[in-house]
């Protein structure tokens, strides 16, 4: 699935206006290691009762942001990824008993529900200088 941005033609240039829609582009069957991107670079890590979120970015590429929940175990056993190519880097993250919320570089926060990452809300971050 891929997460697209749009904009009323009034406002393309306004991140106030964005409104987001998840897109399913394709399903997977089998998976390659060319198919894989790296998410290397760890900024952020935060645990809740047993659980644990980090995010950060992918050296590849600038503007690549990715959120993870793990369990808190020896083996960080992965619970979901969301990786997103037009975020820019997440530089902070925190997680409760529902919520993982991780705040981007581009100004945006995004709010993922543990158990339905794909129902995430984006929103602006009022500490980030918005211009129009």
């Amino acid at each position: 699935m891929s997460l697209m941005r749009s904009s009323p033609a009034d406002q393309l240039h306004d991140m106030r206006a964005e409104n987001w829609q998840w897109w399913h582009l394709l399903q997977a069957t089998a998976w390659t290691p060319s198919d894989w991107m790296d998410i290397d670079t760890m900024f952020a890590s935060c645990a809740h009762a047993g659980s644990r979120a980090s995010a950060g970015e992918s050296s590849a590429h600038g503007s690549i942001g990715w959120v993870a929940l793990t369990r808190d175990d020896d083996h960080l056993t992965l619970e979901w990824v969301a990786v997103s190519c037009s975020s820019n880097p997440f530089a902070e993250v925190t997680l409760d008993a529902t919520t993982v919320t991780a705040t981007s570089t581009l100004g945006r926060i995004w709010s993922f529900p543990r158990n339905a990452p794909q129902h995430v809300k984006i929103t602006e971050d009022p500490a980030y200088p918005w211009t129009s």
